[in-house]
């Protein structure tokens, strides 16, 4: 019985850990509870980047943004969503971008239109480039 309880218990204590772990908002982030609306106001270009805690492409992904997106934070504004957290904004984020894979990141110009989508990983010159572009 104390198996059959360890065997359930252990991935479950696994999964909160790591999912406590990835909801916290990078340096270069703004919380997923700060409205759209407040961003569009910046009048700066955006990403939304989607992902999760379980997933090892989005893994890849952070450590990517991470590395590349310091370079450009003055100009573009990153959201980062973890499609887990349960949060209503977040599922409201889900249905309005139809996310249906992560990692999904979607790339807003200054007037808030949508120019590039990408799902699942990509390379860093990729990103670089997709970013350079955004206006």
């Amino acid at each position: 019985m104390i198996i059959i309880a360890l065997v359930f218990a252990i991935p479950l204590i696994v999964f909160a850990v790591l999912n406590n772990a990835n909801t916290t908002t990078a340096k270069t982030g703004v919380n997923v509870e700060q409205k759209t609306d407040d961003l569009i106001a910046m009048g700066k270009p955006q990403v939304i980047k989607f992902s999760s805690a379980m997933c090892l492409d989005c893994q890849t992904m952070n450590k990517l943004f991470k590395e590349v997106f310091p370079k450009y934070n003055e100009r573009i504004v990153l959201t980062e969503v973890h499609v887990q957290d349960g949060n209503a904004f977040t599922g409201e984020l889900i249905k309005k971008y139809n996310v249906t894979l992560v990692p999904t990141m979607i790339f807003l110009d200054s007037n808030n239109r949508q120019v590039k989508r990408i799902e699942g990983a990509i390379e860093k010159n990729e990103l670089e480039g997709y970013l350079e572009g955004l206006k």
